[in-house]
């Protein structure tokens, strides 16, 4: 069992099928590594593909413990700074479906699975999609649960309602291991909780809603609603087609919010005004009744690019009526992959193509007096690298859809479960509090605008044993509204260990910027003993952009 990447390799394991393996528990994972990781998202590069490489820069910096391995501390140190990869390299050199992605992606071959599947989730993380992918594709014995929470385990997470996902774990094991009949297997397939109508905020400490429970997926309890998108307007006509226009501020997706929400800080999405304003929209009207939506809506687009290369995202929000606008969930495209992710094609300038966008799978209940909004962009920076030329995309009215997975009015709500009991927390002292910050601003002069994410997690002594660890992570993101090759990104992590007079401290940072052509990588590495530098390292690569 496991979370993250516990959780992908939870799957990857029962992939394998040892003789000995009964079932897994695999949490916020994913069963496909391409599309529905941290590195690109329909095609399109996400900047948690540098963000993540640069977490694992500073993770694998630090020292071993000399508590735990005595004096060759030193010299293992050593040899891991010497020999610490440079993963955003590598993950830039795979821009498209190939083996690289595939080796660890179960999707590939479900039947490869045996053991028993439980899959773990929360609606605020980036993994969602794959549970009630796992739920249909799977052979064997499986179930699903996916809450309100970010990417944390559920007795701990934020938002709240959380569960006691221990006991409920002891369960799993119990029937499976020990043969005991503790009635999860009478316990619906895919329970989920129906988030209720929120304004929009940077963070939750609790989402309103319930939980519900579908015996089968896809369900008869879920039917699809197919609407027009038309000039403006969401509706159940399609009118003669028109052709609407859309070239995004390159600054279009400020109020995203992190891709992967885990330090339980401000990461949401915001409102989502600030976005509207540089994309297209269709507004359907005013809701007499609530709106159950639950599974993965998609839109379908007749669309054209005035360029090779396009990426399109598309989001769909719960507009207030006094104007906030949530996002719901999206999607995103790279238009040289409307046929796949295999081999993608460069577009033909001003040839209108047939695309489908899918949006990430959710539970939501629109309230009466609010109404949905479909928002179609260019640009959504920063969570995708931009495309290498600022692009002006031309969309049909009429013959373009909007696909609502609906959920009918049943009564079927679940009890809310058992309040989480945990295990007593470590004693830590606290000597640096943490704190996060998120921060837009632009230059009126220059037009630039520059995002800045400082996530100080503070430094803390552990009293059992007195290592004092600490760590901050800084980042930036600057882009000019009218040029795409203008992005830049910078992170910078500080992390420190000390205990009892020893004192060590690592720096590392990744820049990120490109040019048409190619993407350009500058890192670092500076390490330092009792503040004295004993081990530097830079990097400088280019890699070749491929339609992206």
């Amino acid at each position: 069992m496991g979370i993250s990447w516990g959780g992908f390799n939870a799957l990857q394991v029962a992939a394998r099928r040892p003789q000995a393996l009964r079932a897994i528990i695999t949490l916020c994972s994913t069963d496909d590594r391409y599309a529905d990781d941290i590195h690109y998202k329909g095609g399109a590069m996400l900047m948690e593909n540098l963000g993540w490489a640069s977490t694992m820069f500073a993770f694998s910096s630090r020292p071993p413990d000399p508590a735990l391995v005595g004096g060759c501390w030193r010299d293992t140190w050593m040899r891991r700074l010497e020999n610490t990869p440079l993963l955003i390299e590598n993950w830039l050199h795979h821009p498209h479906r190939d083996d690289f992605w595939k080796h660890g992606s179960v999707c590939e071959k479900f039947s490869d699975i045996e053991a028993s599947v439980y899959a773990i989730g929360g609606w605020g993380d980036a993994y969602s999609n794959a549970i009630p992918r796992m739920l249909s594709g799977l052979d064997c014995p499986a179930k699903g649960l996916i809450g309100p929470w970010i990417h944390k385990y559920p007795h701990f997470a934020k938002p709240e309602p959380a569960m006691d996902f221990l006991n409920d774990s002891l369960t799993w094991w119990d029937h499976w291991l020990k043969g005991v009949d503790s009635g999860v297997m009478r316990k619906p397939l895919y329970q989920a909780y129906m988030m209720d109508s929120a304004p929009p905020a940077s963070f939750y400490e609790f989402r309103s809603g319930r939980w519900i429970a579908e015996q089968a997926w896809p369900s008869q309890n879920v039917v699809s609603r197919v609407y027009a998108l038309n000039p403006g307007r969401i509706t159940e006509s399609a009118p003669v087609a028109e052709s609407m226009t859309v070239c995004s501020p390159q600054h279009t997706g400020v109020a995203c919010g992190e891709f992967c929400a885990m330090w339980q800080g401000p990461e949401s999405p915001t409102d989502q005004r600030i976005d509207d304003a540089g994309s297209l929209l269709f507004d359907g009207g005013v809701l007499e009744n609530p709106l159950e939506i639950f599974g993965a809506p998609f839109v379908e687009l007749d669309i054209a690019a005035d360029r090779p290369q396009a990426n399109i995202t598309v989001r769909l929000c719960d507009v207030w009526p006094t104007g906030e606008s949530t996002r719901i969930t999206f999607g995103v495209l790279n238009l040289c992959h409307r046929n796949g992710h295999e081999r993608p094609e460069p577009l033909q300038p001003g040839k209108t193509y047939r695309v489908r966008i899918q949006l990430d799978d959710v539970a939501y209940r629109v309230r009466p007096a609010n109404r949905l909004r479909i928002a179609v962009s260019t640009a959504y920076w920063p969570l995708i690298w931009p495309s290498p030329e600022h692009v002006t995309a031309t969309i049909l009215s009429g013959s373009s859809t909007l696909a609502l997975p609906v959920r009918l009015p049943i009564e079927d709500d679940l009890p809310p479960p058992d309040p989480p009991v945990t295990a007593p927390p470590l004693a830590m002292e606290t000597l640096r509090p943490s704190s996060n910050a998120r921060k837009y601003e632009t230059d009126l002069a220059s037009g630039e605008c520059v995002i800045r994410i400082d996530d100080d997690f503070g430094e803390h002594r552990n009293l059992a044993h007195g290592l004092i660890t600490g760590q901050v992570s800084r980042e930036r993101y600057r882009i000019h509204a009218m040029d795409p090759c203008s992005s830049r990104a910078d992170i910078h992590w500080t992390q420190t260990l000390a205990r009892d007079g020893w004192s060590v401290r690592t720096e590392t940072r990744t820049k990120l910027h490109c040019d048409r052509v190619n993407f350009f990588v500058n890192a670092r590495i500076d390490a330092f003993e009792d503040g004295h530098r004993v081990f530097e390292r830079s990097w400088k690569r280019r890699v070749k952009r491929v339609l992206v």
